[in-house]
C-alpha cells in the first residue's frame, strides 16, 4: 500500500502557524469510481481513501509506515514568504 506523509497547510483565514502535526493518508490505488443510481453521487468501493492518521511529528509517521510495511512518500512543507510592509505603504 502506498501512503503520503505531509504537514497540512494552514487555513487562509489564519495568520499563525497553528498546524503543527503531520498526516499520513493513503494514495488511492484502484480507481473504481462509479455513479450511484439512486442519488447520482460519485462513490467508490475503496474505503482506504478515507484513512487519514495524525501524528505529532514526521518521525512518528515514518516509523508507523515502516512498521506496517507501507511505501511512503514525504511531501515537505513549503516556507511562507513574508513581505514586510509598514502600515503607511497601504496608502501609496
Amino acid at each position: 500500500m502506498q501512503v503520503r506523509i505531509y504537514k497540512p497547510t494552514k487555513n487562509t483565514m489564519q495568520s499563525g502557524d497553528a498546524k503543527d502535526f503531520w498526516v499520513l493518508e493513503t494514495i488511492p490505488q484502484n480507481e473504481q469510481i462509479f455513479i450511484e443510481e439512486l442519488m447520482g453521487r460519485t462513490s467508490s468501493m475503496d474505503m482506504m481513501r478515507e484513512v487519514s492518521i495524525k501524528f505529532n511529528n514526521q518521525e512518528e509517521a515514518i516509523n508507523f509506515a515502516e512498521m506496517k510495511g507501507y511505501e511512503y512518500e514525504i511531501i515537505a512543507p513549503k516556507k511562507r514568504k513574508l513581505i514586510k510592509k509598514t502600515y503607511a505603504s497601504n496608502f501609496k
